[in-house]
């Protein structure tokens, strides 16, 4: 997939206030400061797409990103270790939630985990949040170049295992790292395959 064209078009504070429904619709979450924004300009050749921040917790609005006029690519809030009130954090989980039962163009949900950590409980259990929800999602293993090889696919396979305690069937998973571009075609390849079969089942 090429992409030609990739802008900012809105941050929600709620799923009313999200663009009109009419393409299909991509969102990207994990725990704060697991390279999401790098992850988004890496996959749109767009340095300053996404903003990127050192801060955990920078995202706190749903954010939608037109590519190629065709398709949404959605910044969610980070899940986790963002130093705010018990009130916010409420505020900001039930508009993640209602973002993810309700939003009737949402085709998947690409969760990022942090390929450098062993399983993190927080990670699990929002991949079971989604079990629950029925929200289709791909596993990114993100940072994959911060730590060598060996120890990234240990952490990739353990986390899998983890899953497979619970789960009948496992999500697919890509392993990507920002700067080197590492998991970029196979993302979008997915995403290209997604599009045209929401385009064959007639869109929204």
């Amino acid at each position: 997939m090429e992409i030609h064209s990739s802008t900012y078009v809105i941050s929600s504070p709620e799923l009313a206030k999200c663009p009109e429904p009419d393409r299909p619709e991509y969102a990207f979450i994990g725990r704060s400061n697991v390279g999401k924004s790098s992850l988004i300009n890496m996959l749109t050749g767009n340095e300053k797409l996404a903003k990127t921040s050192g801060t955990p917790g920078k995202t706190q609005l749903i954010n939608h990103f037109s590519i190629n006029d065709e398709w949404y690519i959605v910044d969610l809030p980070g899940y986790g270790f963002a130093k705010v009130s018990q009130s916010q954090r409420k505020k900001w989980e039930k508009m993640i939630e209602d973002y993810l039962r309700k939003r009737e163009n949402l085709v998947n949900v690409f969760v990022l985990i942090d390929s450098r950590h062993s399983p993190q409980k927080i990670d699990l259990e929002f991949v079971d949040k989604l079990r629950v929800w029925q929200v289709p999602f791909v596993l990114v293993f993100t940072k994959a170049d911060k730590e060598s090889q060996r120890i990234v696919a240990a952490n990739v396979k353990a986390f899998l295992e983890k899953m497979r305690q619970t789960w009948q069937f496992l999500p697919q998973h890509f392993v990507s790292s920002a700067i080197k571009r590492m998991g970029r075609d196979k993302i979008l390849g997915v995403i290209e395959e997604m599009n045209k079969e929401f385009e064959n089942e007639g869109g929204v």
